[in-house]
């Protein structure tokens, strides 16, 4: 709506209230009460939606009738007229109302209008001010309306507005700017800091959607997007996001803890493997310290043993098969027991003696197989090998322990690692796989990125973005709501 207060003054000639001039007598001034015993004009205003007479202290109007039947009317009117606007730039817009006028019931063939003064018949006083808008100024137009009870005569006043920005700049502009750099308070504090970052991501999204609000109800309800939806709505995107990237820093956060909790699990495996091998290889090593073999002699009795190389050596002690050296008694049970005792070895003064080599060969093959790897060892093959099934028994539930506990894309590394492990020589839980699993990742870091690192990149982000909006958002608004008009406006 376009509501004005302004003097309405029309001029027309009737003969009939011509009278002679006299030189006290040109012209007559009467009151408002004349105009209803004359002909006047039946104008109206076209696009009218309210009107209404000034009335204190008496109707404010008066009449004025010259010699020749002249008839100078003026009229003070309150009007508020339809003004459909362009609010796409708001608050940015440039406005442009009309009052039109015309008569009810004459046509052309009766009545024509026209600007009594040309260009100068309207003035616009240089005290007019508005809170919202700035007036640039006017034009002034006649056209003829063609309408189904014929052809009339129209006179358009056609006032031309800019909007003042102060208001906007004010109320809404700066605070919805300021929110968004409080928002970015968050980013220097630190990511353990949940209640002081959640609470502020929280204040700052509903202090923007009240600012939003605010200011839509004070709007008509269009469809379209208006400048300042454009300005409200990124600044509001801006706050969420904030929001939004604390919540990812503390997903990473959350998944770096998780995944150093299991790095340090697999580190205390891995040690524990290694501590394992120390003390299998310190028992080996004082095993053959307590048990040294002997050099082996040149000859026999007899000389039927011939020389022997010292990677050939006998077993250090073997008497009945349960002397010094214990054996498996599964081994023992496999074993021919028809071996004579002829074959039992004794040492005597540092060296061997035998009566006979030919079992020598299968005398040694149950030597190794009673102690294998190490003469003189003091544990049986089968129970080397049920220690060592356990000791894997056991890594193999640890690690199962630590892969559930893990996320689903730890578990899809480890499910395409499985097949590589188990071809790996000492199973899953080896410490071969432990070291693999704990070589080339940084458990610090997830896909790559620290969590602190997204608040730092944050730090930057954001305000370049934010400034690179403003200027872009003012440039391309400023220019193109500058409206240029294609005919002049007189401006006062």
């Amino acid at each position: 709506d376009f509501t004005s207060d302004f003097y309405f003054r029309q001029a027309w000639r009737d003969e009939r209230l011509s009278f002679v001039k006299s030189p006290d007598l040109d012209q007559m001034t009467v009151g408002a009460e004349v105009a209803n015993k004359i002909w006047v004009p039946d104008t109206f205003f076209a696009n009218e939606k309210t009107a209404y007479f000034h009335v204190a202290t008496t109707p404010n109007t008066f009449l004025r009738i010259s010699s020749e039947g002249e008839v100078y009317r003026s009229i003070r009117l309150t009007v508020t007229a339809s003004c459909p606007m362009d609010l796409r730039f708001f608050p940015m817009d440039r406005q442009s109302c009309t009052i039109e006028v015309e008569s009810f019931g004459y046509t052309m063939s009766d009545i024509r209008y026209k600007w009594k003064d040309g260009p100068n018949s309207i003035g616009i006083s240089k005290e007019v001010e508005l809170p919202q808008f700035k007036v640039l100024g006017h034009v002034q137009k006649i056209s003829e309306v063609s309408l189904s009870t014929g052809n009339y005569s129209r006179l358009i006043c056609e006032v031309r507005f800019v909007r003042s920005m102060g208001y906007y700049l004010i109320q809404i502009y700066i605070p919805a700017s300021l929110i968004v750099v409080i928002s970015w308070v968050s980013f220097w504090l630190h990511r353990n800091a949940t209640p002081a970052r959640v609470s502020l991501g929280v204040m700052t999204v509903l202090t923007m959607t009240t600012l939003m609000s605010s200011t839509n109800s004070q709007l008509p309800k269009i469809s379209y997007v208006k400048s300042i939806d454009v300005f409200l709505g990124t600044c509001f995107v801006m706050v969420f996001a904030s929001l939004l990237e604390y919540a990812a820093v503390g997903y990473l956060g959350k998944r770096v803890a998780m995944r150093k909790s299991r790095a340090q699990q697999l580190a205390k495996l891995a040690e524990q493997a290694r501590q394992e091998r120390a003390r299998q290889t310190a028992a080996q090593e004082a095993a053959q310290s307590q048990h040294p073999e002997p050099p082996m002699p040149t000859g026999g009795i007899g000389g039927m043993v011939g020389p022997q190389s010292p990677d050939q050596s006998m077993p250090p002690l073997v008497k009945g098969f349960g002397g010094g050296c214990p054996t498996c008694p599964t081994m023992m049970q496999s074993q021919p027991q028809h071996i004579p005792p002829c074959f039992t070895m004794v040492r005597r003064f540092g060296t061997f003696s035998s009566t006979h080599t030919l079992y020598d060969n299968q005398l040694r093959r149950i030597g190794d197989q009673c102690c294998p790897g190490v003469r003189g060892c003091t544990i049986c093959s089968t129970q080397q090998q049920q220690q060592q099934q356990q000791q894997q028994q056991q890594q193999q539930q640890q690690q199962h322990s630590l892969k559930k506990s893990d996320s689903k894309s730890s578990r899809k590394e480890s499910t395409a690692q499985t097949p590589e492990a188990a071809s790996a020589p000492g199973g899953a839980g080896s410490p071969a796989e432990i070291e693999a699993a704990l070589a080339g990742k940084n458990p610090n870091k997830l896909f790559g990125v620290n969590p602190s690192n997204i608040d730092k990149y944050s730090r930057v982000v954001f305000p370049v973005c934010f400034v690179c909006f403003n200027l872009t958002y003012w440039v391309i608004y400023l220019r193109i709501s500058d409206v240029q008009y294609d005919e002049p406006t007189i401006l006062h």
